[in-house]
């Protein structure tokens, strides 16, 4: 891996994440999908209600639906040999009740790294990771949840953590299948930052969706706005050369980039098919000529016994994307089936 790399990680990886925030803020792998399923609904999602624990690195209120001895694997192959890996377990306590453990890391891999004249300096590695211990606690149709989350980050010898809370809420229809969700996320304070003079900023949003399923129809919709914090997430510079830039953006487009939609086709109870559309991504990343499908993520989860095994394919620029897999299961299943044979 070389210098070119090393710029695609410290310019567009962040955009794609956060738009034009870009380069603002750190710790920015923490709003990857945390799974295959929120990728491939769009990118963004707090409402989904399924059982799966991995789903409450996205809100914390939805630990109180899952199941203790539940545990996920994702594993992100993306551009330029850069990984990310999620792992979630859930357990059930007598006096604590259920609560979620996850770890996330995201490799950027080796680097070569080369001083102000152009000499070698030697090589060195970039990554980042996330400990996070999740609690939710339901009441009635409400369920509230807090994350707590220790999180660090490393490029050569420059380090920064910081400790973050995301505070979630979630409403479950009583007769119907109709969930919302609202989350506060990235709450904090740093512990380190890269240098004493460093100002950078935690990736905090705001963030609100609601998942639905029309009566009799084998389809589930999830709608899910984000960046609620700030109002215009456009960037306009009338002298650029670029028509991205150099037009000004309808309502339409200003609104809209603040909102991902996903959809569920119920193919079977051990089968569905997933898609979602996320504007902003669109927006933000596609070329002057083309999109090259930006923003548009697809996949699929099957069910074989006690295993889940899910797939997306998740499109940001015309030069490729990320695959997620996923793959879960309960602990507490497995062992019962063995001690019974």
């Amino acid at each position: 891996m070389n210098r070119k790399v090393v710029l695609f990680y410290l310019i567009f990886f962040p955009i794609f994440v956060q738009a034009q925030f870009g380069g603002r803020r750190s710790f920015e792998f923490i709003n990857l999908p945390s799974n295959a399923r929120t990728a491939a609904l769009g990118g963004v999602n707090v409402s989904h209600f399924d059982n799966n624990v991995d789903g409450f690195l996205s809100n914390p209120a939805l630990l109180d639906s899952v199941k203790s001895g539940s545990i996920a694997f994702t594993h992100l192959g993306f551009m330029a040999d850069v990984g990310l890996n999620n792992i979630s377990y859930a357990q059930k306590f007598k006096k604590a009740g259920i609560i979620g453990f996850g770890v996330q890391y995201m490799d950027f891999g080796q680097f070569d790294g080369f001083d102000q004249a152009g000499i070698a300096t030697g090589s060195f590695n970039a990554d980042e990771f996330a400990l996070v211990v999740g609690y939710s606690h339901r009441i009635s149709v409400f369920s509230l949840g807090v994350n707590l989350k220790f999180v660090g980050t490393g490029i050569e010898s420059y380090r920064a953590t910081a400790l973050m809370l995301d505070i979630g809420g979630q409403f479950k229809h009583p007769e119907r299948d109709f969930t919302a969700g609202l989350v506060f996320k990235n709450l904090g304070f740093y512990l380190s930052n890269y240098t004493s003079t460093a100002n950078s900023q935690l990736p905090f949003d705001v963030q609100l969706g609601i998942t639905f399923k029309p009566e009799h129809m084998p389809v589930r919709f999830s709608i899910t706005s984000y960046n609620l914090y700030k109002g215009d997430l456009t960037f306009f510079d009338p002298t650029s050369e670029t028509t991205l830039v150099n037009t000004p953006a309808g309502v339409f487009d200003k609104v809209f980039r603040h909102f991902n939609i996903g959809t569920e086709f119920l193919i079977h109870r051990n089968f569905y098919i997933r898609a979602g559309y996320n504007h902003l991504i669109r927006k933000e990343l596609r070329l002057d000529a083309k999109s090259g499908g930006a923003g548009i993520s697809f996949g699929f989860v099957v069910r074989i016994k006690t295993f889940e095994f899910a797939y997306t394919r998740a499109i940001y620029h015309v030069a490729g994307g990320g695959n997620y897999f996923t793959i879960s299961t309960n602990m507490h299943s497995i062992i019962k089936k063995k001690s019974k044979a």
